[in-house]
């Protein structure tokens, strides 16, 4: 009964892509996730001689693209690029979902969404954790989150535990306004991502004073990480990203070539170009790569989430 089963599926891999194949964005045009869907579609389109047309689903935290995805038919002609807070953090943060997001889908690539660096407005006389740390424990701190159970969220949870302090969470509708609340100073610190906070930076509103994952940032060469400043949580060690899936079940050589065909694309100029004025060093990994990272790390996210105490929609 297997044989033709495998046979089947060969089948169809050896003659796609036949017809355009459709990539659903989990969030509005404008963004990281959307960038990223129309540059490497752009990319794999011109390679595959046929079209890969980006729709942008948006609502639910991108549950309406994912659940569309999930129940499409598994023959590679219909794709989710989505963040990690939708498949993720999101099990933490809903009820139930109308989808599995441990088994409906596969995952094809990685893509970083970058360091999301952490900064203190210029009235805080800080230049490292320590220095804040010490700071932040006699004054009264309002720190930034771009959205509840966001990475900015958890960050700012783990900050407080990490260095016994107690500041408050102001939480945002996104980065735009958080960042803007900085410039005038009416919030002292907030993590997030660099090109989001550029006018901050540049003007000398604010400064970076420590970064997450496990290497410095290339844009900020300067600014050690929370792991080099003495903060082991596992919080500043783990990426965010945005991923490129399938429905579970997509042909397992369809999945091999738009993996090898992400990783290629990264790096092109045209992705170079974009990583950088992201301030994303990463470009998109294979999909054993983020199988793995998928592996590892979504069990720390979920319970970093549910740490927050975010009573579940």
């Amino acid at each position: 009964m297997g044989g033709p089963l495998v046979l089947s599926g060969a089948a169809r891999a050896d003659t796609w892509p036949s017809k355009p194949v459709r990539v659903v964005v989990s969030h509005p045009p404008g963004g990281l996730t959307d960038a990223f869907a129309r540059a490497y579609a752009e990319y794999i389109s011109q390679k595959l001689g046929q079209a890969l047309v980006v729709e942008n689903k948006t609502g639910a935290s991108g549950i309406i693209a994912a659940d569309f995805v999930a129940k499409s038919p598994p023959d590679g002609y219909t794709l989710l690029v989505t963040i990690s807070t939708t498949l993720v953090m999101s099990q933490a943060l809903f009820k139930s979902l109308p989808f599995d997001p441990n088994k409906d889908f596969v995952p094809i690539s990685f893509m970083d969404a970058g360091h999301l660096p952490f900064i203190v407005h210029k009235s805080v006389p800080a230049t490292n954790v320590k220095e804040f740390a010490a700071w932040a424990k006699n004054n009264k701190v309002s720190i930034g989150s771009y959205s509840p159970g966001s990475y900015s969220h958890i960050a700012a949870a783990e900050l407080n535990k990490a260095l016994g302090l107690q500041m408050e969470v102001v939480h945002y509708r996104g980065e735009g306004p958080m960042w803007q609340d900085m410039l005038a100073g009416t919030i002292q610190a907030a993590n997030g991502s660099v090109a989001a906070a550029t006018s901050v930076l540049q003007s000398g509103a604010g400064r970076a004073i420590a970064v997450p994952q496990v290497k410095r940032m290339k844009k900020l060469p300067d600014v050690p990480t929370f792991l080099e400043q003495g903060i082991t949580a596992k919080a500043f060690q783990i990426r965010g990203w945005v991923g490129l899936f399938g429905p579970a079940g997509t042909p397992a050589p369809i999945v091999e070539r738009l993996s090898a065909l992400m990783v290629e694309a990264g790096h092109s100029p045209r992705l170079r170009q974009m990583l950088d004025t992201f301030g994303i060093d990463e470009s998109a990994t294979d999909n054993k790569t983020f199988q793995r990272i998928w592996r590892e790390e979504n069990p720390v996210w979920i319970d970093l989430v549910k740490q927050l105490g975010i009573d579940p929609q």
